[in-house]
C-alpha cells in the first residue's frame, strides 16, 4: 500500500486558467490604451498564447498539462527531450524552446519536429552556420532589455539579426521573431515601460512575430500583447492558478488552483500545556491540546521552512502547523477540528484548503518552488471533468 498522500491535478482548472488569460488579452484588444507601455501606436494585431510547460509543467506532469492546455496556440518548454515528449503525446501545434538548443547535433532534431528555437548567444548562430539542415529552423532572436541573463544587448542586435538574415538566404533559418524577458514585470507599476521601449526601439521596423509578456506582464500590462505585430505571450505560473505578484493569490485574478496536495492523519497526540512538539522543540503548547501527525514532509516537497502557523485544512476547517516540518511528517493543531480522527485527509494546499500562494508566503518562498518541488514518491491523481484517475 502506498503512503497516504496524494497530489490531485485538475485539467479542468488548467483549461479555465487558459481561458482567463485569453479573456485578459481580448479585453486589452478592445481597450483604447493599446499603445501604452512602449507598444507601437497602431491597430492591434493577432495575439497567441505559448502555454509554458517547462520543469515538467511546473510539477504537474508534461503530458497532463498538454491535455489541460489543449486550446493553447503553442507550448513553450526548456529542452529537446520535453519537445519530443510533447510530440509523442500527440501535440501537433507550435513548440518553442525558451533557451534554444545547447548543442549543434540537436538542431536537425528541432527541424524534424518543427520546434521553434530562441537564439540568445553568438555561439548558437555559429552552430547554425555550421549545420546541414533538411529544412529551415524558425527562430526568436532574444534581446536583453535588463534581465542580464540571456539575450543580445541592443548594440549587438544588428549584427545578430544580419547573421540570421544571411542564414535565411541560405535556407537554414525560416521565420525570425523577436523576444525579451522582463526582469520586473511583477514589481512596481510601470517597471516594464523602459525595457519595453528598449525592445521596440531595438527591433524598429524589423518584420516578424514578437514575444514580451510573461504571466505578470499579461495580467498587469496586457496592452503590450496587442500591438500591431504578430504577438505571442508566454504565461507560466498563472496557468497553474497562482499569482506572480507578492501578497496576492491567483483567486484575485479569477484563476483556479490546478494542484491539491493532501495527506492523511497518521496519529493524534494529546499533549499538556508546556510540552513541545517536533525537532528542536520549536512549538510549545500554550494549553492542553490535540496534535495531528500528517503523512507529509519535506521529502514529499512540502517546504521545511514552513513555520508554525502555516495554514492547513482538515475536513473543511482551517487550522495551522504546530512544530517543525520533518522529512516524512508534519504536525498540526487539531483543536479547531474536534471531530478529526486518524485517517482523515488534511489539505495542505489547493481546493478546499489553503491557497498555495498563502502557504508559499508563510514559508518565505513562492508557489513556483512548491509546485516544482513535488516529489516523485507522491502519488499523482488527475481529475478529468470531475473524474479522478491515478496516474
Amino acid at each position: 500500500m502506498p503512503r497516504p498522500i496524494r497530489a490531485v491535478i485538475s485539467q479542468q482548472a488548467m483549461s479555465h486558467n487558459l481561458s482567463v488569460i485569453r479573456q485578459y488579452l481580448d479585453n486589452a484588444r478592445q481597450a483604447p490604451a493599446a499603445a501604452a507601455h512602449g507598444a507601437q501606436a497602431t491597430s492591434p494585431g493577432a495575439t497567441h498564447i505559448w502555454a509554458v510547460i517547462k520543469a515538467n509543467a511546473y510539477g504537474h506532469g508534461l503530458e497532463t498539462a498538454i491535455g489541460g492546455f489543449a486550446q493553447a496556440d503553442g507550448l513553450a518548454m526548456l529542452d529537446l527531450q520535453e519537445t519530443l515528449r510533447a510530440r509523442q503525446a500527440g501535440w501537433q501545434g507550435p513548440l518553442l524552446m525558451l533557451e534554444g538548443f545547447f548543442e549543434a547535433r540537436d538542431v536537425p532534431e528541432l527541424v524534424r519536429n518543427r520546434v521553434v528555437s530562441s537564439i540568445h548567444h553568438p555561439e548558437q548562430i555559429r552552430m547554425l552556420q555550421a549545420s546541414t539542415l533538411a529544412a529551415p529552423l524558425d527562430v526568436f532572436l532574444k534581446i536583453n532589455t535588463g534581465m542580464n541573463r540571456l539575450g543580445f544587448a541592443p548594440q549587438q542586435f544588428g549584427e545578430a539579426y544580419q547573421a540570421l538574415q544571411a542564414l535565411q538566404q541560405h535556407g537554414k533559418v525560416g521565420r525570425i521573431g523577436f523576444m525579451t524577458h522582463f526582469a520586473d514585470a511583477d514589481g512596481a507599476h510601470g517597471a516594464v515601460d523602459a525595457p519595453a521601449q528598449v525592445f521596440h526601439d531595438t527591433v524598429g521596423q524589423c518584420q516578424g512575430s514578437i514575444s514580451l509578456c510573461n504571466s505578470a506582464a499579461v495580467l498587469r500590462y496586457p496592452q503590450l500583447a496587442v500591438s500591431a505585430a504578430d504577438n505571442w505571450v508566454r504565461p507560466g505560473i498563472c496557468l497553474y492558478g497562482s499569482s506572480p505578484f507578492a501578497n496576492t493569490t491567483g483567486e484575485e485574478f479569477g484563476l483556479r488552483q490546478t494542484m491539491t496536495l493532501q495527506a492523511r492523519l497518521l496519529s493524534i497526540q494529546h499533549i499538556k500545556q508546556g510540552q513541545s512538539v517536533g525537532y528542536g522543540s520549536t512549538y510549545t503548547a500554550a494549553r492542553d491540546m490535540r496534535i495531528g501527525v500528517v503523512a507529509c514532509g519535506y521529502a514529499d516537497g512540502y517546504p521545511r521552512s514552513a513555520p508554525s502557523g502555516t495554514p492547513a485544512w482538515v475536513n473543511g476547517v482551517a487550522t495551522q502547523l504546530a512544530g517543525r516540518v520533518s522529512m516524512d511528517m508534519l504536525t498540526i493543531d487539531l483543536d479547531p477540528v474536534p471531530d478529526a480522527v486518524v485517517g482523515d485527509w488534511v489539505t495542505l494546499w489547493g481546493n478546499e484548503g489553503p491557497h498555495i500562494d498563502e502557504v508559499a508566503s508563510a514559508a518565505g518562498t513562492i508557489a513556483y518552488e512548491l509546485l516544482c518541488a513535488l516529489a516523485q514518491r507522491v502519488p499523482v491523481h488527475v481529475e478529468y471533468s470531475g473524474e479522478v484517475v491515478e496516474k
